[in-house]
């Protein structure tokens, strides 16, 4: 063993399998990275195969921790951070899944939403759970998987069934899955950030309602145990690359960013640009109800202390909308080329993408809506397209940044920013104009796995105290609004005229 120690992070995300080493000074020194197939069996159908995720997840160790020539005896702790409301249901003796993990972004469960809701409408369990009743929650996926997995049910009610999210997934199989570890069982647990996103916790209690699941009919003895993000969830099995290592973080993605970007106090405010956008705001201790189509969830929690609660708005298609204009259209060859190829022209040329591929997601919460593309003339050529798909990004986060402000009554001064999106400085320089704000990008722009690095060291006092964590997030670059506030607005109305002309196309 050196005197160096290190923190090592597993970041499951919607695309691909990470993990990212981290030295004492939040510096990266290690990266595994592989991805995973996306699966469509049908229109709105979005699946992953876990066992796949689970071999990735140990390929992505051994190279992070051979990248950065660190041995296992270094490694302190490690953290766990992963797309959220993704649904595992696995057979405990087996360690097999019962079907492929339904994820976020999948919209099968809508009519059993719809019957779910009946009278009482989408906000039916919303003041319990913080979330609307509709396809992005996991409940709803395990109650499709139990009603239309042949045997699922009965397994289940046999106790022979276990649900996780990815983070529960992930630690079962680390901490020994079917077998466990020398006659102990592995641990079946989750994170209070990824418990609220299941339509199925008390946000008051952080306990699953038992009503709830009763109405959903889920077996509560499938549910995990739920704990703080920041506390001792167990150790890695065997003999691997991290055998007995501490796993003493878990977070959510966009949790563990909010961790990541040191969001500790109330009014802090981050937007993820990945797969989708995530925005969260830091709100304190009590949970906040959202009056303008946001939702409410939990920040994160240290063993100990009282939980943290923040409000979000999610969209489905952020970078996403990127992968299809290069995938679908095969408009740019490369997702890194979208920022020259749209830098040919100096605006839209009025055209505006609307991406509501799977609906509208927050604020406007539109399952009936589908995407369009508007403004269209002669002059319009692929570049306006192209230019069009990065300011539909930051049109999109406008809209949740309104709502939220809206329902907080806190003018929010600076975002900070993170995930792959913000290597854009033109969707940088753009986002601050239609927002009106400086918008700030960290130094480590790897902010979800850092957020988990920093929740897995915290864990075992690798970091001493959130303040320390304060000091290792420092400032890489900032944007200030350029554009004259009244072509701003304009661009925005129009945009709002775009987003109207989605509506009611699926019935």
């Amino acid at each position: 063993m050196s005197d160096q120690r290190y923190v090592a992070a597993i970041d499951q995300g919607t695309t691909s399998t990470r993990c990212v080493v981290f030295d004492e000074e939040a510096n990266m020194v290690g990266v595994g990275q592989f991805e995973h197939r996306q699966i469509f069996p049908q229109k709105g159908w979005v699946e992953h195969d876990p066992l796949e995720i689970w071999d990735n997840t140990r390929r992505a160790v051994a190279a992070a921790l051979a990248e950065a020539n660190v041995p296992r005896e270094d490694i302190a702790a490690v953290g766990i951070t992963n797309q959220r409301e993704t649904t595992v249901v696995w057979n405990k003796h087996t360690g097999l899944p019962v079907y492929n993990a339904i994820v976020w972004q999948d919209t099968r469960t809508s009519v059993l939403c719809e019957e779910l809701a009946g009278d009482h409408g989408a906000d039916r369990w919303r003041d319990i759970t913080g979330l609307r009743l509709n396809s992005y929650p996991a409940g709803p996926k395990i109650r499709w998987i139990l009603d239309n997995v042949a045997g699922a049910r009965e397994q289940a009610e046999n106790g022979d069934l276990l649900f996780g999210t990815i983070d529960t997934w992930l630690l079962w199989n680390l901490t020994g899955g079917p077998e466990g570890d020398n006659g102990v069982e592995a641990v079946h647990a989750t994170d209070v950030t990824n418990a609220s996103r299941t339509l199925m916790m008390d946000l008051s209690t952080l306990q699953w309602d038992e009503s709830i699941c009763s109405e959903m009919k889920i077996p509560l003895a499938m549910l995990p145990e739920i704990k703080p993000s920041v506390t001792t969830f167990g150790h890695v099995r065997g003999r691997g690359t991290l055998a007995g290592v501490a796993i003493s973080g878990i977070l959510g993605d966009q949790q563990s960013a909010m961790f990541g970007q040191a969001c500790f106090e109330p009014g802090d405010a981050k937007n993820t640009y990945g797969t989708g956008l995530f925005l969260l705001l830091n709100t304190g201790q009590s949970p906040k109800k959202s009056e303008h189509g946001l939702i409410t969830t939990v920040c994160y929690q240290i063993e100990g202390k009282q939980p943290v609660y923040a409000l979000e708005g999610s969209v489905a298609m952020g970078g996403a909308l990127v992968q299809w204009l290069r995938d679908n259209l095969g408009i740019i060859g490369s997702a890194k080329e979208i920022e020259e190829f749209a830098a040919q022209v100096s605006d839209n040329g009025g055209v505006y993408i609307v991406p509501a591929f799977s609906g509208l997601f927050a604020p406007r919460w539109r399952p009936d809506a589908r995407g369009v593309i508007v403004g269209l003339t002669r002059f319009a050529n692929k570049h306006h397209l192209a230019r069009a798909v990065i300011e539909a990004t930051a049109y999109q986060t406008r809209e949740v940044v309104d709502a939220m402000v809206a329902d907080s009554g806190v003018e929010i001064s600076q975002l900070k920013v993170d995930g792959g999106m913000v290597r854009n400085e033109l969707l940088m320089q753009f986002q601050s104009d239609i927002l009106r704000m400086e918008v700030i990008r960290p130094r480590i722009i790897e902010t979800t796995a850092l957020g988990a690095a920093f929740a897995a060291g915290l864990g075992v006092g690798f970091f001493e105290n959130l303040d320390q964590l304060k000091q290792q997030c420092s400032v890489g670059k900032s944007w200030n609004p350029a554009m004259p506030d009244s072509a701003a607005e304009q661009l925005f109305r129009d945009w709002n005229k775009a987003v109207e002309r989605t509506f009611d196309w699926e019935e």
